[in-house]
């Protein structure tokens, strides 16, 4: 504005009379215009570059913050490999104490009956032995049983060295089991500090972001409109969808009254993919992280932020490729600010959205299958190369969970 009344002033001078002093005043005039422009291109740089920490702040804290969310997760699930290792422990040790007490009493038997065969050992006991029986059929009685004892005999001793054997074995298992538990215990420790390291961390972006919250709101305000936008879009296009699947067969079906309208092989794959709740593959290859959830969701750290997922954010590396979590068609390509290339693939009346992406390697009309390429997620280089793909699931006009319907 300040340039504008400037310009319409200096315009006016040009065809007026130029005096000294007055030549004076336009050159005053002139400097003050540069200094307003200068101030508005300083303030304009601050704002953008004031809103662009507040992006990155909030995307390093959603970050931060499901990393420790993860970290909490994993260091749950080694206290719980921690105390099954302690209960094997403690049943196994109780095990080694019985079979030692067992063996042991297994050999003392094996003793005494020894010491007792020691004393009988001479020929001329075992013939008083058996001659001194007041029958035949008692003295075959006492055959028998030197026959047998002796076998009795023979098995104990194998049974003993069985025991023997079955006790190193699990004496050795016990201290593999230790070790094993040792380790986990290590690794829970460094869990732990790597928890702290990360809460510490957090505390920090926690910390720059409440500094600069006016510009964090702004660039939240910025986001939320964005994601309406692309919200509108989306119901755009199921509401023209709606209307021209009016015009199909009579075997065309429709999940709601005025919604889309299924052939029945659009049905059939519905129904396929509606079986595959909890089942399919995540919507890109490689390592990620989910940094935004489903939903409305107060912040944990930020109290007066409050988010809106229509579906979730994922984290990636650079040059990861977004695929297709099941068969369809490519109905729609579009672009919009803060979501660069937006790509739509209908299953039935199921659809699915794969939004930030810098290259697009399908087309409208296309029929994919399940985990083929989508396009590669753009990654931002004001923001170090971040990589976010964002995945929306709908079912007709209604927005569903994608964690709910996504496998490992």
């Amino acid at each position: 504005m300040i340039k504008k009344v400037v310009l319409i002033f200096l315009s006016v001078l040009i065809f007026l009379p130029v005096s000294p002093a007055q030549s004076s005043k336009v050159s005053s005039l002139q400097k003050q215009q540069k200094e307003a422009q200068q101030k508005v291109a300083t303030t304009n740089k601050k704002l953008k570059e004031a809103q662009k920490k507040a992006k990155k702040s909030l995307n390093e804290l959603n970050v931060i913050t499901a990393e420790i969310k993860a970290q909490r997760k994993t260091i749950g699930k080694l206290n719980n490999e921690i105390e099954r290792l302690r209960r094997e422990e403690k049943a196994l040790t109780r095990k080694i104490n019985l079979l030692e007490q067992d063996l042991q009493n297994k050999k003392q038997d094996y003793a005494k009956s020894m010491q007792s065969l020691y004393r009988k050992n001479s020929g001329y006991d075992l013939f008083v032995f058996l001659f001194s029986a007041n029958s035949f059929s008692q003295t075959i009685r006492r055959v028998r049983y030197l026959k047998e004892f002796s076998s009795w005999r023979k098995h104990q001793a194998q049974l003993i060295m069985e025991q023997q054997d079955e006790l190193n074995k699990k004496r050795k298992e016990l201290q593999d089991l230790r070790a094993d538990k040792n380790s986990t215990v290590k690794k829970h420790t460094a869990e732990q500090e790597k928890l702290k390291q990360k809460e510490s961390k957090q505390r920090t972006v926690v910390n720059n972001a409440k500094k600069n919250e006016k510009a964090l709101l702004k660039e939240l305000e910025r986001q939320k409109k964005e994601a309406a936008e692309l919200n509108r879009q989306i119901e755009k296009l199921i509401a023209e969808e709606a209307r021209k699947s009016n015009s199909k067969s009579e075997g065309a079906k429709s999940d709601a009254y005025g919604g889309y309208k299924m052939t029945k092989d659009e049905q059939e794959l519905a129904a396929s993919f509606a079986q595959n709740k909890g089942k399919l593959p995540m919507p890109l290859s490689g390592k990620y992280m989910i940094v935004g959830h489903f939903g409305k969701q107060q912040h944990q750290e930020l109290k007066y932020v409050q988010v809106n997922n229509s579906g979730i954010v994922i984290k990636t590396v650079p040059g990861t490729v977004a695929r297709s979590v099941f068969d369809g068609v490519v109905t729609k390509i579009f672009v919009l600010p803060g979501y660069n290339s937006s790509v739509i693939v209908r299953h039935g009346n199921y659809l699915t959205i794969y939004s930030n992406l810098k290259e697009v390697h399908v087309k409208t009309g296309d029929k994919v299958k399940t985990r083929q390429s989508i396009g590669k997620i753009y990654s931002d280089p004001e923001d170090d190369n971040t990589t976010l793909l964002h995945f929306q699931l709908w079912k007709e006009t209604t927005k569903l969970n994608p964690e709910l319907w996504l496998g490992e």
